[in-house]
């Protein structure tokens, strides 16, 4: 609190009489108590809205040399999805090789429940319900082994899996980083074992742009 504090004048000088001065004292106790509870709060605050991050392993480009060598695809295992605008979602089965007669047809879902999730609980059904299990056997009382253990079998399950879908995720220019969250949330929500963010190549540009004129017009989608 401010306090002022008055000081009288030195009497009368040639018949004038001088004018009382006054200065003032500020007591900077109260602000140290308000600097100590901003320290308090900006401290608790700072640790409760820490950044979320999404950690997400790209694989790392081969060199011309090891490209020949790179481990290929079972194409009745691939499953290729393809992000676009608009929360939308193109996805085919297979390869799409340009030395074929034919391109596999895209097919078009969106992000809901009944969307690319039912896609993926329908290619990857045997693993997931199995993961489904051990956690169900979990919840209900029937297996009871430390948490670490538990991840080391659903873990083992996921490695171990040979017939479930090999998901690439690719995404055209104009997706949101909402539905790239999306997505790879879907992976861990449907059991997914394997799945890989890479570059869209020229021939699925090339789909994607005949699958949206064919959509302009009204028609069936043919990447031929």
């Amino acid at each position: 609190m401010a306090e002022v504090v008055e000081h009288e004048g030195g009497g009368k000088k040639k018949g004038k009489k001088r004018a009382k001065k006054y200065s003032f004292h500020i007591d900077m106790t109260p602000m140290v108590d308000l600097a100590s509870l901003l320290l308090t709060f900006f401290m608790l605050t700072s640790q409760f809205s820490k950044a979320k991050v999404m950690e997400v392993i790209f694989p790392e480009k081969l060199r011309e040399d090891q490209q020949q060598n790179a481990p290929q695809i079972d194409d009745s295992r691939a499953f290729h999805v393809i992000l676009t605008g608009d929360n939308k979602i193109l996805w085919y089965a297979g390869l799409a090789d340009p030395t074929k007669e034919s391109l596999p047809v895209l097919q078009e879902t969106d992000y809901s429940a009944d969307g690319i999730r039912r896609i993926l609980l329908q290619r990857n059904k045997e693993l997931f319900l199995r993961v489904d299990s051990l956690n169900l056997a979990v919840s209900e009382g029937r297996l009871k082994v430390p948490a670490d253990t538990i991840e080391s079998m659903r873990r083992k399950m996921l490695t171990d899996d040979k017939a479930g879908p090999i998901v690439l995720i690719k995404a055209t220019d104009n997706v949101s980083y909402k539905n790239f969250v999306d997505i790879i949330d879907e992976m861990a929500i449907t059991n997914i074992a394997r799945y890989s963010v890479v570059d869209i190549n020229t021939v699925e540009m090339k789909m994607v742009s005949n699958f949206n004129a064919a959509r302009a017009r009204g028609g069936a989608a043919s990447n031929n």
